[in-house]
Parts: C-alpha cells; structure tokens; sequence
C-alpha cells in the first residue's frame, strides 16, 4: 500500500495510455475492416487496408511514448515488458505487480469505451472485439509470429534505450515495427503481443479459445531477448525500464542510470557493438 500510495501516477497513466491505445485500435480496425465502411469501400486492397492500419497505429503508439504521461510511467502499456523488466532487476515486484493491474484495467476500459462508441459495428464479425486468434494458417505459425514480433520488439527496446544516440528514437523504431507487424505478419496471428490487449478482448467476447497462446508466446519471446542481450552485455548495461527517458518527470525504477547521474562514467556496451 505504501508503494501504491507513492507510484500511483504512474499507474494510472499506464492504464489511461493503454485504453487509449486500444480506443484507436478500434476505430481504425472498424474503418479498414469492416466492410460497410467508406474507408473498407474505397480501398479494395487489403494489403493496402493493413499498411494504412499500420501506419495509424505506429504513429499512435509513437504519440504515446513521447507523451508527458509515456515519458513519466515507462510507456510500457503491455505486462510482457513489464515483467521483462522485471526480470531484469529495473522494476520492483510491487511496481511490476501494479502496473500489470492497472494495464490490465486499462485494456478493459478501452474495450469497453469502444463497445459504446460503436457498438455492433465492433462486437460483430469481421470486428469481433478485435479479439486476437491464429490466422488461416494455424496455431503454429500464429505461435512462431507472436515469438518473433515479441523478441524482435523487446531486443530492440534493450539496444536503443541503452545507446548513447539510439535512445530518444526507441518512440519512432517501436511504431515502426508495429506497423510493418500489421502490415506483414497480422494475417499469422493478429499481432497480439501484448497479454493484457488480448486478455481484454478475450473477456469482452468471453473467447478463451487462443488466449493462452497470446498469454505465454509474448512474454517467452520478450525474456529470451532479455537473455541474448544480458549474455552480449551484461546485465549492468540496461539502465532503465522506461522507453523514453529524455525527459525531466519522476522515475520509479530501480537503479535508474540517468537517476543516478554518472552518464560520463559509464561505458555504453551497446554502442561499442554498433
């Protein structure tokens, strides 16, 4: 209670951020996916349709990483960074155990908002709470593209966050991956990566079907990037848990290398490989 008392803040704008996020989501999946729609109707290409969706969506999740509220909280938004973090000895278990709460909170109140913004529209197929499920091409290729965008992701949130010059743009390469995620691999799995979205949709349409595999796939690839990086590395060369820390606002984290004021001293590992 005592740590809920201190870090609130940044709690809640995990889950204001992340239901944000998933408002977005929303109406761009109802644009270019649903076919009464004048965007779905006057872009016959579905390729085309999931490059725009991309496109809005990465540039959705830059605007909230470069937040004042993604700048102060981490802009985590997903409980797979969180416990990687973790994992990596950057965030208390208190912390790790709130911010997993309320981004879990978040993702239902942004499902929920969407479900009254535009009702059958988006609990209808094709939309169905845009509930993550494995493509047509099965559970294990769904499985091998949740691990491979979740590995991808974390080994670069590790690379640029704790690079000298990388480090203000892990915003820009983050909404970029995301969109060439959607852009390429969500016909495999839906670009889930991140359990607590999926959690969310999967509660709003009561389908469990594939949540276990959109549980466990993100975060086995996001620790096994947490792995290759401490064993090029070490595990002293990450500094932080947040993604963006170019800024002045508070951080929470434990043994923050900006928080402790030694920039100058300190050799940047990951700058000498690149």
């Amino acid at each position: 209670m005592e740590t809920l008392s201190k870090h609130w803040p940044e709690y809640l704008m995990e889950a204001a951020d992340l239901a944000i996020f998933l408002v977005v989501a929303s109406v761009v999946a109802c644009l270019f996916k649903y076919p009464d729609s004048p965007v779905y109707q006057a872009i016959p290409s579905e390729n085309l349709r999931r490059f725009l969706q991309g496109i809005a969506m990465g540039l959705t999740a830059i605007a909230i990483i470069h937040s004042p509220w993604g700048k102060q909280s981490g802009a985590h938004l997903n409980p797979a960074i969180t416990l990687t973090f973790y994992r990596l000895g950057k965030v208390r278990r208190q912390d790790a155990i709130f911010y997993i709460l309320f981004q879990c909170m978040g993702a239902l109140l942004g499902i929920y908002l969407a479900i009254l913004l535009l009702g059958a529209v988006f609990t209808s197929p094709p939309i169905n709470y845009i509930v993550t499920v494995p493509g047509m091409r099965g559970w294990m290729l769904a499985l091998a593209g949740e691990f491979t965008i979740a590995f991808t992701t974390m080994s670069m949130v590790l690379v640029t966050t704790n690079h000298k010059t990388l480090s203000r743009y892990t915003g820009l390469f983050a909404g970029c991956l995301l969109a060439l995620y959607i852009s390429l691999e969500s016909p495999l799995s839906g670009v889930g990566m991140n359990p607590a979205r999926s959690f969310a949709s999967a509660f709003a349409a009561q389908n469990w079907m594939a949540f276990p595999l959109y549980l466990f796939a993100p975060v086995l690839g996001m620790f096994s990037a947490a792995e290759l990086y401490q064993f090029l590395f070490g595990r002293q060369a990450v500094k932080c848990a947040k993604l963006n820390h170019h800024t002045h606002r508070r951080c929470i984290f434990l043994d923050c290398y900006y928080q402790r004021g030694q920039r100058s001293d300190l050799v940047d590992l990951s700058d000498r490989l690149l």
